[in-house]
């Protein structure tokens, strides 16, 4: 068994469960269309297990969201708050870290995004602006103090994000539920913020409006960031090798906190998105599974900034499939969620299977 390389007696630090090498492994093209495939397949066995009418089931499976606008807006607007997650979890892993914190992140981004369109509602472009940053900075603040528990105390990153977001999920509840819930209606949600800050819809009659673009650049920004900056360059090194990036001067503490931060900003910032361009409320408890599918697409997209567009589209292409073909044939809506199990597992295994071959040295 090979010894781990050592410097000057420390030994090197391994990321992470070693998602980043997964990233390495997703680089090769076959591996990217591996874990679609894969999902796709199972998708057509289930079908012909389940459904009295496969064919039609599968048409409208794979057809159904792009059959007219309406079916085709909601897929894509769907697949907005999914590539603000990826994005979320892509950045922090450029340092090595995990944020699971995801759920809670978007739920309270989304509540301090509605507060300010409460506070300012006549405020119009300014106002949205102030809301969208409510949102990122609210989140990213409570993604922050993970971070710094990180750096600090050398706590694991998995477990504080995760339970921070389990603690902030009912006090938004209360919140929500409580103080600032609408009387006027059967939901349990906050009332509507005014309708001059509420996002543009831009295919109609769905919901698609242009937080779909806000989006689209975001992604520009993360690649810019990460890429062509030297705050980029340093949290990438802290991920490829945090010892050597300390002996390089490289302030590795700051850039770990700092990525955890900028992660859960980007979930925060699809919260805010939500309100301000789907929901125009905050209904309670809307961002459940939002954490896990933002994973998932990372996964998916090999943790790669651009690939988070088309990964998240083919996820939402899957839920909104589902949700069509039950409309029209007998499929339920968990063969869906089989499928989108499915994709997560193969996305985890084959980062495992890759972990171990790693520590071989094979």
């Amino acid at each position: 068994m090979k010894e781990r390389p050592k410097l000057q007696g420390i030994p090197v630090k391994e990321n992470i469960v070693r998602f980043g090498e997964y990233s390495q492994f997703l680089s090769n093209s076959a591996a990217v269309l591996f874990i679609p495939a894969a999902a796709l397949l199972v998708l057509v066995l289930l079908v012909f297990l389940l459904s009295d009418t496969p064919g039609r089931t599968l048409y409208f499976f794979f057809a159904g969201p792009f059959l007219n606008l309406y079916n085709f807006g909601n897929m894509l607007n769907a697949a907005v708050p999914l590539v603000l997650g990826a994005l979320g979890v892509s950045l922090s892993m450029k340092t090595g870290n995990l944020n699971l914190g995801g759920e809670g992140q978007v739920y309270l981004g989304a509540f301090c995004a509605a507060a300010v369109c409460f506070i300012f509602p006549e405020s119009g472009a300014i106002g949205m602006l102030f809301a969208m940053a409510a949102g990122f900075l609210s989140a990213g603040t409570m993604a922050a103090f993970s971070g710094f528990c990180k750096t600090k105390w050398n706590t694991n990153e998995l477990i504080t994000t995760f339970l921070l977001s389990c603690a902030v999920i009912p006090a938004v509840n209360y919140l929500v539920t409580g103080p600032f819930l609408d009387p006027e209606t059967s939901l349990l949600s906050t009332r509507k913020i005014s309708e001059n800050l509420r996002l543009t819809v831009i295919l109609k009659p769905s919901a698609l409006n242009s937080s779909a673009f806000i989006a689209a650049a975001a992604v520009v920004f993360a690649w810019f960031f990460i890429n062509k900056t030297k705050t980029g360059y340093e949290m990438r090194m802290t991920g490829s090798n945090d010892l050597f990036a300390r002996y390089g001067g490289i302030n590795t503490k700051f850039n770990t906190a700092f990525s955890i931060a900028l992660s859960g900003g980007f979930y925060g910032l699809a919260g805010a998105l939500a309100v301000m361009g789907t929901y125009h409320c905050v209904i309670k408890e809307f961002s459940a599974g939002l954490g896990w599918n933002g994973l998932a697409v990372a996964l998916i997209a090999g943790f790669s900034i651009p690939a988070a567009i088309p990964a998240a589209v083919f996820f939402a292409w899957i839920g909104a499939g589902a949700r069509i073909a039950m409309q029209n044939t007998g499929l339920t809506w968990e063969t869906a969620s089989v499928v989108q199990a499915v994709i997560f597992f193969l996305s985890t295994s084959l980062a495992i299977r890759n972990i171990f071959s790693k520590k071989r040295g094979d």
